[in-house]
C-alpha cells in the first residue's frame, strides 16, 4: 500500500493539495493570520467569481498548436515535489528578526499566501463546474500549482507560530464578482506580474545574497516560472476572442493595467522595512516590474502604459501619500484623502498608452 500523501508539494491534483492542507489546519492554525487574510481593502488579495457557463463555452481551436504545448508543458509538472522545506532551507531567528521587518514580512506572507489561494479557489471552481475538457483541464492543472505555493507558504508562516486556515478562507471570505473578460484581464495581468516580481527579487539575491533573509527566496524562480506558465494560458484565452482585445475593450486594459501597477506600487511602499533588508529601493524595482510586464504583455495587450512619462512617477507618489493619509484621517480628512487617492489614479490613467502591433502567436518563454 502507498504511503499517504504528507505535504503539498508532492500532490499531482488540487484536491490532494486541500485534502493535505485541511489535515494541517486540523493541526495547527492562526487567528491573527486568518483574520489578516480576511481582510477585503482595495489592497489585499481578493476572491472572484464569474460566469463559468461562458468559461466552459471557450473554443481553443484557433491557438490549438499553442495550447496543447503549453498544456504539455504543465503535466510534464516539472515543479513536482520543488515547494517544500528541504537541505537549502535555512533556519530562520525569528525571535531575533527586527520587530518592524517581522511584521512586514509576515504581512508580504499571509498577502502571498491569500493571492496563491484565491487563484486556487478560482481555478478550482471552473475545474468542477466545467464540461469543456480543454478548459476543465487547464484549470485542474492551474489550481494544482497555486495550492502548492499557498501550502509552502503557509509552512513558512507556521515557523513564526502563524498559519492561514485555507479551508476557513474558501468558506467565509467574501466573493468579488468579475465578468470573464475581466477576470482574464486581471488574473493575466496578476499572474505576469508575479512573474516579474518573483524573478527581480530572485535575480537581485543571486547577485545580493547577503540580503537574502530568508530561505523561502531560493524558491522564487521556480515559483515564478509556474506564474509565467498560468499568465501563458490566459494569454491564449484572450487570443481565441479577438474582440477582447480591440475597440472599447483597449480602455478596460487600460484601466487594468493603471489599476495593478498602482496598486503593487502603494502596497509596497507600505513595506519600508522589508524592502531595505532586501538591499532594493521600492521606486527601482517598481520601475523593474513595470518594464518587465510592460514587455511581456505585448504580445496580448495592444498598449502598453507610458511609465516614463513625467506625470507617472508624480501620479504613483501622489497616490501612496493618499493612501497612507487614509490609514491615519478620520472624518472630513479621510474623505480628503480618498479624493486626493481617486484625482491620482485618474491623472495616471490620463497618460497616453503606447500602442503597437501584437504577433500572431503569443507565446513566450521565461527569459528573465
Amino acid at each position: 500500500m502507498n504511503a499517504p500523501l504528507k505535504h503539498t508539494a508532492d500532490a499531482t491534483t488540487v484536491e490532494e493539495g486541500l485534502a493535505i492542507a485541511e489535515a494541517q489546519d486540523q493541526q495547527y492554525t492562526s487567528e491573527m493570520a486568518t483574520e489578516t487574510a480576511m481582510q477585503n481593502t482595495l489592497l489585499t488579495p481578493r476572491f472572484y467569481t464569474t460566469d463559468f457557463d461562458e468559461l466552459d463555452s471557450i473554443d481553443v481551436t484557433p491557438v490549438r498548436a499553442d495550447w496543447d504545448n503549453l498544456i504539455a508543458q504543465m503535466e510534464a509538472d516539472p515543479n513536482r515535489g520543488h515547494f517544500k522545506k528541504n537541505e537549502n532551507w535555512d533556519k530562520v531567528d525569528w525571535d531575533g528578526m527586527e520587530p518592524e521587518l517581522k511584521k512586514e514580512f509576515i504581512d508580504f506572507l499571509i498577502s502571498s499566501c491569500t493571492a496563491e489561494f484565491s487563484g486556487c479557489v478560482l481555478y478550482k471552481e471552473m475545474k468542477r463546474r466545467g464540461n469543456n475538457p480543454d478548459i476543465t483541464q487547464l484549470f485542474q492543472l492551474m489550481a494544482r500549482d497555486e495550492a502548492r505555493h499557498a501550502g509552502f507558504i503557509n509552512d513558512a508562516l507556521r515557523e513564526a507560530g502563524l498559519r492561514v486556515n485555507l479551508g476557513f478562507l474558501t468558506q467565509k471570505k467574501k466573493y468579488t464578482y468579475f465578468r470573464p473578460k475581466f477576470i482574464y484581464y486581471a488574473t493575466y495581468l496578476s499572474e505576469k506580474i508575479g512573474y516579474a516580481r518573483y524573478i527581480t527579487i530572485f535575480r537581485h539575491l543571486e547577485a545580493h545574497p547577503e540580503h537574502r533573509f530568508h530561505p523561502i527566496f531560493k524558491w522564487f524562480e521556480e515559483w515564478c516560472n509556474d506564474e509565467f506558465s498560468h499568465g501563458e494560458a490566459f494569454a491564449l484565452l484572450m487570443k481565441t476572442d479577438p474582440k477582447l482585445t480591440k475597440g472599447m475593450n483597449v480602455y478596460w486594459i487600460k484601466f487594468f493595467l493603471t489599476a495593478v501597477y498602482s496598486t503593487m506600487y502603494v502596497r509596497d511602499h507600505q513595506r519600508p522595512a522589508f524592502h531595505k533588508a532586501l538591499g532594493v529601493d521600492p521606486d527601482w524595482y517598481a520601475h523593474e516590474v513595470f518594464t518587465k510586464t510592460s514587455k511581456l504583455s505585448e504580445q496580448i495587450f495592444p498598449i502598453t502604459l507610458d511609465i516614463d512619462h513625467p506625470r507617472w512617477q508624480r501620479g504613483l507618489e501622489r497616490m501612496q501619500k493618499a493612501n497612507a493619509d487614509m490609514a491615519e484621517a478620520k472624518g472630513l480628512k479621510k474623505l480628503g484623502a480618498q479624493i486626493r487617492a481617486v484625482s491620482a489614479f485618474i491623472s495616471l490613467i490620463a497618460i497616453p498608452a503606447k500602442k503597437h502591433s501584437t504577433p500572431a502567436s503569443v507565446r513566450l518563454e521565461p527569459v528573465y
